[in-house]
């Protein structure tokens, strides 16, 4: 990712997971800004068509300094806007003020509902103004499609999810897929939760619940992109959830459904890494006859892609 970017600020990589710790007041005040914008999305139908919803996908891919979530709202609301930020980080970071007849933005943010913020069309210099970085005045430039550590730290954090990640020796055409293990007794995983004091991890036993296979003959891009599908399926809903305040238990949709929800993260998460992979083209495979993509829940895909953006990103906590 862009280190010039600071992800803060209104970005949700911590409030991705279904198991908020904030208080229940701000959790229904939350949840109703976000079901309130889910069914303005669904009654508009405004993504259904197959050209705006590969417009959608393509802003929020290149829109990487917030999450995928609020990327999608900054979208919906101001189509074509290329750097936002809130009124006072504008004044603090760059010495530049919101113009007078600026228009917000409104997207959430944690430990409270919404936050507005404004796009750089929208703000003036100051008498201390200082120059914008890159980051601001081309932030769409393309980046380098390769992968640090989100691989290692991904499989290291599914494990607190019971997800047993392996690679199995397959032929070129075969990526990887993800099963439930049932009533199988298997080694528990170990999930670090801290250091002691000697710096040595501590861990906790998480009981397999679920296996992926990955093509271990792939290379490493190509395999993050498949545990990344992968992983969709589950956090989608697709394969139920152990805990519905984990993720939601969405079984018995469509297999086109689950299908595409599933590409569109792999797609989403992939490019905002920079690494090209072939969902797109499984995209368009999707659509019916009319040319519209299937009624999936577009709320659900991006908040499990900024889940499974910041598995990569940093160690999670142990789920409750």
């Amino acid at each position: 990712m862009n280190s010039e970017v600071p992800r803060k600020d209104g970005d949700m990589m911590h409030n991705t997971e279904w198991d908020s710790e904030s208080t229940p007041a701000q959790e229904w005040e939350q949840e109703s800004v976000k079901r309130a914008l889910d069914e303005l999305f669904n009654s508009a139908r405004k993504y259904r068509s197959n050209k705006s919803y590969k417009e959608l996908l393509g802003f929020i891919r290149r829109f990487r300094f917030y999450s995928p979530y609020n990327a999608m709202l900054v979208q919906a609301q101001m189509p074509g806007a290329r750097y936002v930020a809130p009124a006072h980080r504008w004044q603090r970071d760059f010495g530049y003020f919101v113009r007078p007849d600026a228009r917000p933005l409104v997207i959430l943010q944690p430990m409270g509902p919404v936050m507005f913020v404004f796009d750089v069309s929208e703000v003036e210099p100051g008498p201390e103004a200082r120059p914008l970085p890159k980051a601001v005045t081309a932030p769409f430039d393309i980046i380098a499609g390769y992968l640090n550590g989100e691989l290692e730290l991904t499989i290291e954090n599914a494990k607190r999810d019971g997800i047993r990640v392996s690679g199995s020796r397959e032929g070129s055409q075969s990526a990887g897929k993800i099963c439930d293990v049932g009533d199988k007794k298997l080694e528990p995983l170990k999930f670090r939760v801290g250091r002691d004091k000697c710096g040595k991890p501590i861990t906790v036993d998480i009981p397999v619940r679920y296996d992926v296979l990955i093509n271990a003959n792939h290379k490493k891009e190509v395999r993050y992109a498949t545990l990344v599908h992968e992983l969709a399926h589950l956090y989608c809903g697709h394969l139920g959830t152990p805990d519905k305040k984990w993720w939601p238990d969405r079984r018995g949709l469509n297999p086109l459904i689950r299908e595409f929800e599933a590409e569109s993260a792999a797609w989403l998460i992939c490019g905002r890494l920079g690494i090209e992979n072939p969902s797109a083209d499984y995209l368009s495979g999707y659509l019916d006859e009319t040319g519209e993509i299937p009624k999936i829940s577009l709320e659900c895909v991006m908040k499990v892609c900024g889940l499974i953006e910041s598995m990569g990103r940093e160690y999670l906590k142990q789920r409750k």
